[in-house]
């Protein structure tokens, strides 16, 4: 009898956590929905004709799909009297650079915040989280009078000197690093090894994962935030502020090659999250976890 009261029990279970899987796939699926549907409505309305773009109420999906959009935003970038090529190295330079430096500034600043004991290492690293807290938005201001007062305004540094210091990437490399064996360092340190020694040789090749992570975010973030109102050359311009004044020059008209310009810069973005997701995923594994 007992047998067969546990295997019921055991039958129960499994079933239950047949539907509880079940149900944790379904939410999974509606959340990946809901946060891939702007993408989608972007990339429809790109291909829309004219007559179906401002169609009320808005369609999600297009009947007669055409690149027409895409045609006429390659023709007005084309007619620029800035060539598109420079707003496309001014876009590569700044997020290309202010990403590296970004990476090499956090990490050398992680590791001793990981791994090394100094007063006044948690207030530090509790302005570094509270940081987190705050958007570009209501930090503009400051970050203005700070760039003005520099006289950087309407050079590179005013694209680059605001992203090198974010808190996120500070703040990934240091719980990562937090995982590596105190052990190991020790080690290096009887052999005679320098901090720089250990911090470039011993940390930075076990942290690749949280170092590719931060690359990623890093580079999204400047390639979809680089702010207008510092620079105000058409010659340092970027692409997203080259391609919104295109569309902004008659909004109604334009829609369509606005819609497009969103595509394509949508695109390098995806293309490098897609390449290394992997590093993405064990990284936020880590960040979450404490050293025993």
């Amino acid at each position: 009898m007992k047998k067969k009261h546990s295997h019921k029990r055991l039958g129960l279970e499994h079933r239950r956590s047949k539907i509880g899987n079940g149900f944790v796939i379904f939410l999974l699926l509606l959340l990946g929905a809901f946060m891939a549907f702007p993408l989608y409505y972007t990339v429809i309305q790109s291909l829309k004709p004219s007559e179906e773009l401002f169609q009320f109420p808005p369609r999600l999906y297009v009947v007669r799909p055409t690149t027409e959009h895409y045609t006429e935003l390659f023709q007005l970038m084309s007619n620029l009297w800035v060539p598109f090529s420079r707003y496309l190295f001014n876009t590569l330079f700044v997020a290309i650079l202010g990403t590296v430096l970004h990476v090499l500034l956090a990490g050398m600043a992680a590791y001793p915040l990981a791994k090394h004991n100094f007063p006044g290492r948690e207030g530090l690293f509790n302005i570094i989280l509270l940081g987190l807290m705050f958007v570009g938005q209501v930090t503009f201001l400051p970050t203005f009078i700070i760039i003005s007062k520099l006289n950087m305004l309407n050079t590179y540094w005013a694209y680059l000197l605001p992203s090198i210091g974010a808190s996120l990437g500070l703040f990934l490399i240091k719980q990562f690093i937090e995982q590596l064996p105190e052990s190991i360092l020790e080690a290096a340190r009887l052999d005679g090894a320098s901090e720089w020694r250990i911090y470039f040789q011993l940390v930075l090749p076990n942290i690749k994962p949280a170092i590719l992570t931060v690359f990623i975010f890093q580079f999204v973030n400047i390639w979809n935030g680089l702010s207008k109102e510092l620079v105000y050359d058409e010659q340092l311009k970027v692409v997203k502020v080259a391609l919104e004044q295109i569309s902004a020059s008659n909004l109604y008209a334009r829609m369509g090659s606005g819609m497009a310009g969103s595509v394509l810069l949508m695109i390098p973005p995806i293309v490098i999250f897609i390449l290394m997701q992997r590093n993405v995923v064990e990284t936020m594994t880590f960040a979450g976890m404490k050293e025993g």
